[in-house]
């Protein structure tokens, strides 16, 4: 809609007689920092909506409808940013590692990554496709065509690979056959 200059004189009476009243009802409903917002916001609205605003003394009630959704877009705004922050205050705070803990980390890090390149290629994809990429059994079937069984056994064995070349040793409950562990019997 193209505007014209008594679009723009004819809004500039409307915005100077009803600025006052609309920014109470704002501050009424809202802090005055949000007011604020919310003028701008209907007089914009207004601005766009032009050829839609009623003539004479049904322009403010109007307006009040317009200021009425602004409100209550900003209070939604409000309220979702509120949730959002009390989900991220809930969020567990793990404090940040002792240098002497982090350089311990880094050799275990650094020892496992050297395991790992020991590794047959097929072994190393489904570990990094695992860990690294976060998929699951039946994800990583699909990335490697084969069976979610199959996908299955690959992960196990790729992972006891693992824990051999980089000497891990895997606690084994009491009362189970070490040997038929080992050997991928049954428990």
């Amino acid at each position: 809609m193209k505007r014209n200059n008594t679009n723009e004189a004819e809004f500039r009476v409307m915005y100077k007689q009803y600025f006052d009243p609309v920014a109470r009802y704002c501050l009424r409903r809202l802090p005055e920092h949000s007011a604020q917002d919310a003028v701008s916001d209907v007089f914009l609205t207004a601005w766009r909506r032009f050829d839609s605003i009623p003539p004479g003394d049904q322009s403010l009630p109007w307006l009040y409808g317009i200021a009425k959704n602004v409100v209550r877009n900003i209070n939604r705004s409000g309220r979702r940013s509120m949730r959002l922050s009390a989900k991220v205050k809930a969020q567990a705070h793990y404090p940040e590692p002792s240098p002497d803990v982090q350089v311990i980390r880094k050799e275990q890090d650094d020892e496992l990554v050297a395991a790992l390149l020991t590794l047959k290629a097929d072994d190393q994809e489904v570990l990094r496709l695992r860990a690294y990429e976060g998929l699951s059994v039946k994800q990583i079937s699909i990335a490697i065509g084969c069976s979610e069984e199959a996908a299955k056994k690959r992960v196990s064995r790729a992972l006891c690979r693992l824990r051999k070349a980089a000497a891990i040793e895997v606690p084994v409950p009491s009362g189970v056959n070490p040997r038929a562990t080992q050997q991928g019997g049954e428990r």
